[in-house]
């Protein structure tokens, strides 16, 4: 290291592993859109009621229940990683090589 470089400056942080809330949330309504689909087909239906609208009906209940029990399911998950954080010491590293971009 040469004279004219400043000392790497160290950082202590915090390290976890925190989840992404949208795949939870498409995951859930998708199992939502599948339990409609075993509701208002698979099972015995009544003829006062088309199965397409029972499929529809049941399944924007099921998609807004599944979307939600997926949240609370990525919050269970990021408060888990929360307890599971670990700490780590960081080094900043100048660059060896000047930028030598023309447009600057």
């Amino acid at each position: 290291m040469s004279s004219k470089e400043p000392p790497a400056e160290r950082r202590e942080i915090t390290v976890r592993r925190a989840p992404k809330y949208v795949p939870f949330l498409v995951l859930g309504a998708l199992v939502g859109i599948a339990a409609a689909a075993v509701v208002a087909y698979a099972l015995p239906g009544s003829e006062s009621f088309d199965r397409g609208a029972v499929f529809g009906f049941f399944m924007v209940m099921l998609a807004g229940a599944g979307a939600i029990l997926g949240a609370v399911l990525a919050l269970i998950l990021d408060r888990r990683s929360v307890k599971r954080r670990q700490r780590a010491v960081v080094e900043s590293v100048p660059d060896t090589e000047p930028d030598t971009d023309p447009q600057s």
